[in-house]
């Protein structure tokens, strides 16, 4: 995931990659598996349910000065493969890369896995 408006990075600092050929190298290491750029805060809705009502609101809830503005979903062999790819991504230039491991929901056997109920605490 890459977040846009890092107020320290430098604009003029020179690019590596462009985003094409970012793209490219992701796709031929194999490791792309989807990303795409996302519309801004002001585009998005809100989507919540409260003691059984539906809330539905424009925007994001909270204001932030950092905004996810797209995602990468790469399957890494382990984290620091995952670093030195992001690290290629025009955006670890400009803005501010996230990685993330997924938490699965599922197990190999299709089953929910053990932990899939809980809340995030």
């Amino acid at each position: 995931m890459f977040v846009v408006s890092d107020p320290v990075a430098d604009p003029r600092e020179p690019l590596d990659l462009s985003m094409r050929e970012w793209e490219a190298e992701v796709t031929a290491r194999g490791v792309s598996v989807a990303g795409d750029r996302l519309r801004p805060p002001e585009d998005a809705t809100t989507v919540r349910v409260r003691g059984g009502r539906l809330v539905v609101s424009d925007g994001p809830f909270l204001e932030a000065k950092e905004w996810v503005a797209g995602f990468d979903i790469l399957e890494c062999r382990d984290l620091d493969e995952a670093i030195e790819v992001a690290a290629k991504h025009p955006m670890s230039r400009r803005g501010t890369l996230e990685l993330r491991p997924f938490w699965t929901l599922y197990d190999e056997s299709g089953r929910l896995t053990d932990d899939a109920d809980e809340e995030d605490g």
